[in-house]
């Protein structure tokens, strides 16, 4: 297994993913060494979020014998068609056991680039969720493609004021503080490191660093020059400089404020 480019700035300062699918086939096969790659690279904690039923028990013995791990819960909209609302009650019965320790409600959210026959279910489980992620005082963490208002509508309808993360932020500094002002931090990930991408990278260049936590999506989403490849959680270091890069702060600052965003979202003392 190749070593990605290990930066100098990145090995010196904690780094979080905060959205990191560990348990996908991709990475799952080679877990211990991916995650031994990205300690080197600097990486100190991951969040791993479910994205269907079938992966909480793994997912949760996983997280329990491995504390730089944590966890989020929930069902992802592209697995939606598979699931019904009486599964939310199993994600309700995983809650109340004494022995779970769940971060949020994730991976969640709506996905309108997908087949419209998927929207009711979608819809129907994504509410379900955040009701839930409300009654048990939890952050969600936020999936989206041509959803943003809808996703909006939904948590103020709920009044739901948990908060979470966006995950894979793209967008304009309107569309982020939509999110940010109810309570949501951004997920910055590989979408930073291409040139093309301007608008969300003149966003990030001017968001309150506050509303920031970086992200890989791992084994998705890989970074520009590695198109076609799995991502691993090592590349959290190449987003960490290119973030530096788009920001006026010093990487010290950047890293040590990211790090703290991130506990702080997830309730991490």
């Amino acid at each position: 297994m190749n070593n990605p480019q290990i930066t100098t700035r990145s090995m010196h300062y904690p780094l979080f993913d905060t959205h990191c699918h560990l348990d996908l086939p991709e990475l799952w096969h080679a877990w211990p060494e991916h995650w031994r790659l990205a300690q080197q690279a600097g990486v100190q904690a991951l969040l791993i979020p479910a994205v269907a039923k079938e992966n909480w028990p793994h997912l949760l013995k996983l997280c329990q014998t491995n504390p730089q791990f944590y966890l989020a819960l929930g069902i992802h909209p592209w697995w939606a068609i598979k699931h019904h609302l009486a599964d939310i009650d199993l994600l309700a019965l995983q809650l109340q056991q004494p022995e779970v320790s769940v971060q949020a409600i994730g991976e969640i959210g709506l996905d309108f680039a997908l087949d419209a026959d998927s929207f009711v279910i979608q819809q129907q489980l994504f509410a379900a969720q955040l009701a839930l992620a409300k009654r048990h005082k939890l952050p969600v963490i936020l999936h989206h493609r041509k959803s943003q208002p809808a996703l909006l509508a939904e948590i103020k309808r709920q009044q739901f004021s948990e908060g979470g993360i966006l995950h894979a932020f793209s967008g304009s500094q309107q569309q982020a503080h939509a999110f940010i002002d109810v309570g949501f931090k951004l997920g910055i990930g590989g979408t930073i490191t291409y040139s093309r991408a301007e608008k969300t990278r003149n966003a990030v260049s001017k968001l309150p660093l506050s509303a920031l936590v970086l992200e890989t999506d791992a084994p998705a989403m890989p970074l520009s020059g590695f198109q076609g490849q799995v991502n691993t959680p090592a590349q959290l270091a190449q987003v960490f400089d290119a973030l530096c890069q788009l920001r006026d702060e010093s990487p010290p600052q950047l890293a040590a404020a990211l790090w703290q965003n991130s506990r702080q979202v997830l309730r991490l003392s």
